[in-house]
């Protein structure tokens, strides 16, 4: 099976980003851009006392981690404004933005020491794909997953085109248009966030159980976040699928649809992860733990309802997303304009941080990632999908960490969440992904 190399990356990233409109204030450097918030600030609460013993106390303050402008990185930026992240002793977090999921990879693979991060809000499958090497040019740098940040929450959107074949979750019609496109000497293109990532997972699963072929009808691109409300503008594409608030925001300019948001695709689905450098936890445990209670207690936070309109305004602003909160904070409430006259007001499908075990980085989910990515050809069809999530995945310091903010209670009493059900009712089961695997009709492998 083929790898998605780096070189064949960054040439679909460039082409994806040809005639783009520039979104200067996300998007203008490659660098990271640190905003930094100390519990001293207007916005922070928490108490700056670290809740350990002495024996505990993290081995250093400091900690530089990134995060792309979506929603789901609110854990990250809470942590960091609300001061939960000074209250386990870490004072000295940067929280960074990144320019694209490229530059998270880049940074991560830097590391601080070298003027990159040590960790970061990332696509879930991301730390399998660095510490494999399969996106970093073979250079494998080991990675762990230390939480899940969020599930669902995320949409596939649509050009306003497609509006009277009323595509959406289930369309006899979306392989009919595309074909008539495509004969008609125009290329479809479906933009994703990164090669591999759970956007591209998402894409290709909808896309497949429609009957498109994600590799041959179509041509999957890349572009960052930001960058994808433009582009849709602009007419670069037909279809995107991104985290919020990007869809939304879409709709509320009358530049696309949502077609579907992923918790119909897979109710309660897991999303972005927070993972770092494993040789930066290997050296700091007890400040990674710190950190990791720090991002806990944020998305315990985040998921109050009454605290979901701080957190839009806080998020919205522009050091962060620069997004009228108004656009964040509808869908976080679980009210989804489609643009195309559906409506729904669904709490239960919305972006979740903490309910339903949000947080928990259940193994059974990684090794669907794992083994999704098989089925595209990111990984190769004989890799052991299991012992690789045994080695990435740390459940065992969320465990730790739950703990240290009062949450033992909500520790999960399995690694896996059991067999899942997907819109097409298509069946994962944990304990015998080869099945899975073996049953799709469209795939690489």
């Amino acid at each position: 099976m083929s790898t998605f190399s780096r070189r064949k990356f960054l040439t679909t990233a460039g082409l994806s980003t040809v005639g783009a409109i520039a979104l200067n204030a996300c998007t203008s450097t490659e660098t990271p851009t640190a905003t930094t918030t100390t519990a001293a600030s207007p916005t922070a609460t928490a108490t700056t006392a670290a809740p350990v013993n002495a024996a505990d106390a993290p081995e250093v303050t400091k900690a530089k981690l990134g995060f792309i402008a979506l929603t789901d990185a609110s854990p990250l930026i809470i942590a960091l404004e609300k001061g939960f992240f000074a209250k386990y002793g870490m004072k000295d977090v940067e929280v960074l933005k990144q320019a694209s999921w490229g530059t998270t990879r880049d940074n991560i693979v830097l590391g601080s020491d070298a003027g990159g991060i040590d960790g970061a809000h990332i696509l879930s499958p991301m730390p399998y794909l660095i510490s494999e090497g399969k996106i970093t040019n073979g250079n494998k740098v080991p990675m762990y997953i230390l939480a899940r940040l969020n599930t669902n929450g995320q949409a596939i959107s649509i050009a306003n085109d497609f509006k009277d074949a009323k595509i959406a979750l289930k369309s006899e019609s979306l392989k009919e248009s595309f074909a008539k496109i495509k004969a008609g000497g125009k290329d479809i293109k479906c933009a994703v966030t990164f090669p591999g990532g759970t956007h591209d997972l998402w894409m290709r699963y909808w896309l497949s159980a429609n009957g498109v072929d994600p590799d041959k009808d179509v041509s999957t691109i890349v572009v960052p976040p930001p960058q994808m409300v433009a582009n849709m503008k602009a007419g670069n594409m037909q279809a995107f699928c991104v985290g919020e608030p990007w869809n939304a925001r879409l709709v509320a300019q009358n530049s696309g649809y949502t077609a579907l948001i992923t918790g119909e695709l897979w109710k309660d689905h897991p999303e972005k992860a927070f993972s770092l450098r494993a040789d930066w936890v290997d050296k700091n445990p007890k400040a990674a733990k710190a950190l990791l209670a720090g991002v806990l207690e944020a998305q315990v936070w985040c998921e109050d309802p009454a605290n979901k309109e701080e957190m839009c305004k806080i998020v919205g602003a522009d050091k962060w997303f620069k997004v009228p909160a108004a656009e964040i904070l509808g869908r976080q409430q679980g009210k989804v304009d489609y643009g195309d006259g559906r409506t729904i007001d669904n709490l239960d499908l919305s972006m979740k941080f903490w309910k339903d075990s949000a947080s928990y980085p259940f193994k059974s989910h990684d090794l669907w990632f794992v083994t999704e990515d098989m089925r595209w050809g990111y990984f190769d069809a004989s890799t052991d999908a299991k012992a690789m999530v045994d080695k990435v995945n740390r459940e065992d310091l969320w465990k730790e960490a739950a703990k240290m903010i009062g949450k033992e209670a909500d520790i999960p009493k399995s690694t896996s969440r059991g067999i899942e059900t997907f819109f097409d009712g298509v069946k994962f089961d944990p304990e015998n992904p080869k099945a899975y695997l073996e049953g799709l009709k469209i795939k690489k492998a």
